[in-house]
């Protein structure tokens, strides 16, 4: 053969599968140092040369993986949370000569071939950023056998690779530092029940309300946006006995909180205190600035890089986890304190 020889060419020659071809041309595991060197020197009297077309052969690689939220994420000035974690993901990869590609996830996406870039197989893996992407969907991607970690969720039932916060703990310090300030009528603004950020905050809510004796005060809204915070807010304080202080799920829907108190005459933080979770970019600028609970978004995003490079290069089993258990990683949480919740300075109550 002059040139033109491919993968299915050598398989063929030596009696072997596709994929074993390529594992042994991509130096990878799974094929013994005999059966390599045979395959490097079939592959050279064939004269392979690695073409883009054999890329769509099991175990090529296209260097690139996709970074996805839901399309509710979008305009990212309403909520840059997620987006946040991309220079943190970008930098791991680059190290290894990897890009990353936006992808956004719409409702009606639920299985594996809704996706353009999974049913083209531009990505070697995926990132999956938020607690709002169908279940079904992350379910599709794991029988297709595309490697995927999941940041900020987690499956109740299936064991997958995700990155996490400490929710429970960061509620918990929230709510604590309202009862501090004297407030007693504390109430929570959650988001879904189903999402997994939504169940651990209001765990940790409810954690710092019964160890001081208190009536837990709980709204549930259908998403975690400005507007559905400032539904919450006004319905919790249209109460016949309203909070004097409220722990929103998110700073989104802490934001919708204060504008509803300002449109009802309740000041913020003398009548109302107000704390949320996430410290977004206009936390800070919020007026009054608002007391949250920080995380380490980039931090987050280079773990989930990591741990996709590893299962991208099939080494889930690693020194730490010799028998290839799903990895859940956890990161730290501070708390973040500004004028919302009564302070007059800012400062950091570290976890």
């Amino acid at each position: 053969m002059q040139g033109n020889a491919g993968i299915k060419d050598i398989a063929e020659r030596l009696s072997i599968s596709s994929a074993t071809v390529s594992r042994a041309l991509n130096d990878k595991p799974g094929v013994s140092a005999s059966l390599r060197q045979r395959v490097l020197e079939v592959a050279a009297q064939l004269n392979f040369t690695p073409n883009l077309a054999a890329r769509s052969l099991v175990g090529a690689r296209t260097l690139t993986v996709a970074f996805m939220v839901h399309q509710q994420a979008f305009p990212v000035s309403s909520d840059p949370f997620y987006f946040v974690m991309l220079p943190g993901v970008e930098r791991v990869l680059a190290q290894v000569g990897y890009h990353v590609v936006l992808t956004t996830i719409g409702d009606g996406a639920i299985e594996a071939d809704h996706l353009r870039v999974v049913r083209e197989r531009r990505v070697d893996g995926a990132i999956l950023a938020g607690p709002d992407i169908p279940t079904a969907l992350i379910l599709s991607l794991v029988q297709r056998g595309l490697p995927i970690v999941l940041i900020d969720n987690s499956l109740e039932r299936t064991a997958l690779d995700c990155v996490l916060f400490d929710n429970r703990e960061g509620a918990r310090l929230a709510v604590e530092h309202l009862l501090w300030h004297g407030r007693r009528r504390v109430a929570f603004a959650g988001g879904p029940m189903a999402w997994l950020s939504t169940r651990e905050r209001g765990d940790g809510y409810r954690d710092a309300m019964r160890k001081q004796g208190l009536e837990p005060i709980v709204v549930h809204e259908e998403a975690t946006t400005v507007q559905t915070g400032f539904q919450a807010g006004h319905e919790l304080l249209g109460m016949d006995e309203p909070p004097d202080a409220i722990f929103a799920v998110n700073d989104a829907m802490a934001l919708g909180i204060i504008k509803a108190a300002r449109e009802l005459g309740v000041r913020v933080p003398e009548d109302l205190a107000v704390v949320g979770f996430d410290d977004i970019s206009m936390a800070e600028s919020a007026h009054p600035p608002l007391t949250t609970v920080r995380i380490a978004k980039e931090i987050m995003g280079e773990l989930a890089a990591r741990r996709l490079l590893d299962l991208i290069g099939g080494d889930a089993h690693t020194e730490h986890n010799e028998h290839g258990i799903p990895v859940k990683s956890i990161v730290g949480i501070n708390l973040v304190v500004r004028a919302s919740c009564g302070c007059s300075v800012e400062k950091k109550v570290r976890g």
